[in-house]
C-alpha cells in the first residue's frame, strides 16, 4: 500500500488530489496548516490529518518526526502548498511581497522535502510531486495564444519557474528519487475567484498521474494534464 503526504490538502487541488489517491488505495496523510480546517477535511476523506506549517522549521520538523513515528515513512510527497500573492500592479510589489510568496512557493517546497526525504528513502520506489505552474513556463507566457501568455502575476509567476527549476536539479541530484512537476491548469480554485474552465478533477489530473508512476516512470519532467509542457 502506497503512503502519500500532501501539503496544502484542506482544500481545492490538494483536497481533491487526496481524495483521488484515496480512492484509488493510497493511505493519505493530509498535511495542512489550520488543525480545525484539516482535521474537518480529512476526517471527511478517511485521511490522518498531520499539521504542518511550510514556511516554519519547526512545524516541518514536527510533522516529519510524526510521521516517521506513526508510519515510518513515505512512498510520495506532494508539495502542493502555494500561495498566489497579492492582486497589485506589478509597481506596487514590494519585497515584503516578494518574499512571502517565495517563502511557500519555493522555500516551503525545498524546507519540506529536506526533511521528507529520508522518510522518503524508505520507500523502494520514492517519487515527489512539486506543484508547479505553466504561468511559471517562459515558452508558455511568450504565447499571447494561452491564457498564461496574457495574464500579468510577476511574484507568482517567478516563484513557479523556480519551482520547476528546482524540480529538474532535485531530479539530477536524486537518481533514487522520481522528482517531477505538475500544472494544473487554469482551474476553478480559491485563487481565481473560481473562475478556471477546469474543474478540480480535471486539474488534479497530472499530480495524481505523476503521483502514481512506477519505477520505471518519468523523472525531471513538467506537464499538464495532456503531457509534458515546454519550459
Amino acid at each position: 500500500m502506497t503512503t502519500t503526504f500532501i501539503t496544502g490538502a484542506n482544500k481545492s487541488l490538494g483536497y481533491e488530489t487526496a481524495r483521488r489517491l484515496i480512492e484509488a488505495g493510497h493511505t493519505v496523510l493530509l498535511g495542512a496548516r489550520d488543525p480545525e480546517r484539516g482535521r474537518a477535511a480529512a476526517d471527511a476523506l478517511g485521511a490522518r490529518f498531520v499539521q504542518i506549517d511550510v514556511t516554519d522549521d519547526a512545524s516541518v520538523a514536527a510533522a516529519a518526526a510524526d510521521i516517521a513515528a506513526r508510519e515510518g515513512g513515505i512512498d510520495v510527497l506532494i508539495n502542493n502548498a502555494g500561495v498566489f500573492g497579492p492582486h497589485i500592479p506589478a509597481e506596487q510589489l514590494t519585497a515584503a511581497d516578494a518574499s512571502a510568496v517565495f517563502e511557500v512557493n519555493v522555500v516551503g517546497i525545498v524546507r519540506v522535502t529536506h526533511a521528507f526525504l529520508p522518510l522518503l528513502r524508505k520507500s523502494e520506489h520514492p517519487v515527489i510531486v512539486n506543484v508547479s505552474s505553466g504561468m511559471g513556463s517562459f515558452a508558455l507566457t511568450h504565447d499571447t495564444g494561452r491564457i498564461e501568455g496574457r495574464n500579468l502575476a510577476p511574484l507568482y509567476t517567478a516563484s513557479k519557474a523556480a519551482v520547476t527549476m528546482l524540480t529538474t536539479q532535485y531530479a539530477k541530484s536524486w537518481p533514487d528519487v522520481k522528482v517531477n512537476a505538475a500544472d494544473p491548469g487554469y482551474t476553478a480554485t480559491d485563487f481565481n475567484g473560481h473562475s478556471g474552465p477546469q474543474t478540480v478533477t480535471e486539474g488534479t489530473d497530472a499530480i495524481v498521474a505523476l503521483a502514481t508512476i512506477g519505477a520505471d516512470g518519468p523523472t525531471g519532467t513538467f506537464s499538464d494534464r495532456h503531457g509534458e509542457l515546454a519550459w
